[in-house]
């Protein structure tokens, strides 16, 4: 059973039913958790600058609040899946295809060819995605108001 991820953030402006939301911390929040990754620690490393997203607002969260950001149980491991398994199945189909037709030249294009085509339905996808509430990340609750 797949579990909702949450992370923490605050609210630094409103537009219409959407919130704008910097993130305070990194990864799924879990890090000291057993079983954690240590995500956190990598993003951190990586991405220094304050990530700020626009993320629908169901609760009425104002500027300065402390939110909850959801997201949905199985989208991440959805979108991992896309977009890392699609085009590594390509690439590998593509390359004995290749190898077959035209030895190590034909592996060479048949995995390019292969891991482009991959990544096709990836844009047929999201485009189904998109929209829709049940998958997106959201404000999931006010953890304190702001000041």
């Amino acid at each position: 059973m797949a579990v909702e991820s949450e992370q923490i953030g605050r609210v630094t402006g409103i537009e219409g039913e959407f919130a704008w939301v910097r993130i305070e911390g990194g990864g799924c929040g879990r890090c000291h958790e057993s079983g954690g990754c240590g995500g956190q620690h990598l993003t951190q490393m990586f991405c220094s600058t304050p990530r700020v997203y626009r993320l629908r607002n169901r609760v009425g969260a104002q500027p300065g609040d402390r939110v909850s950001i959801v997201l949905p149980a199985g989208l991440l491991g959805r979108y991992a899946t896309l977009a890392y398994g699609l085009p590594l199945l390509g690439l590998l189909l593509g390359a004995l295809l290749g190898e077959g037709v035209s030895g190590e030249a034909g592996a060479l294009l048949g995995g390019v060819a292969g891991c482009a085509c991959g990544f096709l339905p990836l844009g047929r996808r999201s485009a189904l995605w998109a929209g829709k509430i049940e998958a997106e990340p959201h404000i999931g609750e006010i953890k304190s108001s702001g000041g």
